[in-house]
């Protein structure tokens, strides 16, 4: 049973993980912290720099694993939906691969549906599609900074 925390409102667990005197569970909360990872976003966006995964996950105080990563891109995913709905360009292209500097397989799947991309995931005319939208996610950011 959780023990509250006189005073402050939440279990002593949380506020243990929030003092970081105990580590959190293994980067959950952190990775769905979707108000952190966006803000991250959009600081990259008005420095007009993408952000590797590894980077990104380091940013939480994560060290990169696939699993980490596929629950990084659940939150990502989130994250532009809310922003489409508000009429914001997606972020989540400015998370990239440190290889080749595009975005991983699951974002693609997205841009099939959302810019009607047909092609590779890969290649030169996928980095096309990629900077062409950087730029205006740069560009949407820098005019909010």
């Amino acid at each position: 049973m959780a023990r509250k925390v006189p005073g402050f409102g939440e279990t002593l667990d949380q506020w243990l993980v929030a003092e970081g005197l105990v580590p959190d569970d293994n980067g959950a909360s952190a990775i769905a912290d979707v108000r952190r990872v966006r803000a991250m976003l959009i600081a990259a966006a008005r420095e007009r720099r993408v952000i590797s995964y590894s980077e990104a996950l380091g940013g939480l105080g994560l060290r990169f694993t696939r699993p980490k990563m596929r629950g990084f891109c659940k939150t990502l995913d989130k994250i532009d939906e809310a922003g489409a709905a508000a009429g914001e360009p997606g972020l989540a292209v400015l998370v990239v691969r440190e290889s080749d500097r595009l975005p991983g397989q699951g974002w693609w799947n997205g841009a099939r549906e959302a810019y009607g991309y047909d092609g590779e995931w890969t290649g030169p005319e996928a980095a096309k599609l990629v900077k062409r939208l950087q730029e205006t996610v740069f560009d949407f950011w820098a005019e909010r900074a």
